[in-house]
C-alpha cells in the first residue's frame, strides 16, 4: 500500500545478516520483482554485538536497535518522514523486547494503529493477491537458539540447514530449536503423522546427526510460536 500511494518515495529495506534464512532471501527477490517495489538491502551487524551473542531474554532488542539505527540514517539522508514495521496487535500479547527498540527510534506500526491482527492481515493480503497471504511466520534464525546458548554463525547455519531438511521432507510449519548438542524439532500438529512415520524418524535422526547434533528429539506438543519464551515465564516453586 505504501508503494501504491508513494511510489519511489516509499523505500522497502531488507536487513541482511547471518540470522536471515537463505530461503527468505530468494523469496524476497521474487516478491520485489513481481510487484516492482523500490527495494534496498543493507547489512546489519547484530551478530557481531556481544550483547546479542549472549542470547539473554532481551536479544531481540539489540537486533532491532541495530536495524532501526541504520534505517534512521537512511531516513535522514532521503528525508523520509516515517519508519514503519509490520507488527500487529497479536504481537502485543507476547514477549517482544524489539518493541522497546521501536519506541526508542520512533518506529510506527500502522497495523497496530488501526487494530489489525494477524488473521485480518492474512485476509486482506489474500484479497489483494499477495503470494505471502498464507505464509507461515518465520522470525530470524537466532530465535531458534535456546536462551543462554551463545549465538554464533556456525549455530545459525546449523539451524538454517536443519530447516531446509524439513522443507525437503515436505513439512510446512515447523521450527528447529537449537539446544547446544540437542536439537528439538517442532512440527505443526497437522503434520505430526508424517513426522512420526518410522522411515521419516530414522531419516531425520540421521540427517540431523550429520549436522553435528548429538541428540535429535521431536517435541510432542508440536510447533507453537514463541516456545522459547516459555522458559522465561517459568518461576521457581
Amino acid at each position: 500500500m505504501a508503494n501504491e500511494e508513494l511510489g519511489e518515495k516509499a523505500i522497502c529495506v531488507t536487513g541482511e545478516s547471518a540470522s536471515l534464512p537463505v530461503y527468505q532471501r530468494t523469496e524476497i527477490d521474487r516478491i520485489v520483482n513481481e510487484f516492482g517495489f523500490h527495494h534496498e538491502i543493507i547489512e546489519t551487524a547484530e551478530v557481531q554485538n556481544p550483547q546479542y551473542q549472549a542470547n539473554d531474554g532481551n536479544r531481540c532488542y539489540f537486533c532491532k536497535d541495530e536495524l532501526y539505527s541504520k534505517l534512521e540514517e537512511i531516513a535522514s539522508e532521503r528525508t523520509v518522514m516515517h519508519i514503519v514495521d509490520g507488527s500487529t496487535v497479536d504481537d502485543l500479547n507476547d514477549y517482544r523486547p524489539g518493541r522497546k527498540a521501536a519506541a526508542e527510534h520512533s518506529v510506527r506500526s500502522p497495523l497496530i494503529e488501526v487494530g489489525l491482527n494477524k488473521a485480518e492481515v492474512r485476509q486482506l493480503s489474500r484479497r489483494v493477491n499477495l503470494p505471502t497471504w498464507n505464509k507461515p511466520a518465520s522470525p530470524c534464525l537466532s530465535s531458534r537458539i535456546a536462551y543462554g546458548t551463545t549465538v554464533t554463525i556456525e549455530r545459525l547455519r546449523k539451524v538454517d540447514s536443519g530447516e531446509e531438511i524439513l522443507r525437503e521432507f515436505g513439512f510446512r510449519e515447523f521450527r528447529v530449536r537449537h539446544h547446544d548438542s540437542l536439537v528439538r524439532l517442532e512440527i505443526s500438529p497437522a503434520e505430526m503423522d508424517l513426522a512420526l512415520k518410522r522411515e521419516v524418524v530414522d531419516q531425520l535422526a540421521k540427517r540431523f546427526r550429520e549436522l553435528g547434533f548429538k541428540y535429535v528429539t521431536l517435541d510432542l506438543q508440536g510447533y507453537r510460536s514463541g516456545s522459547m519464551n516459555e522458559a522465561l515465564n517459568q518461576t521457581d516453586d
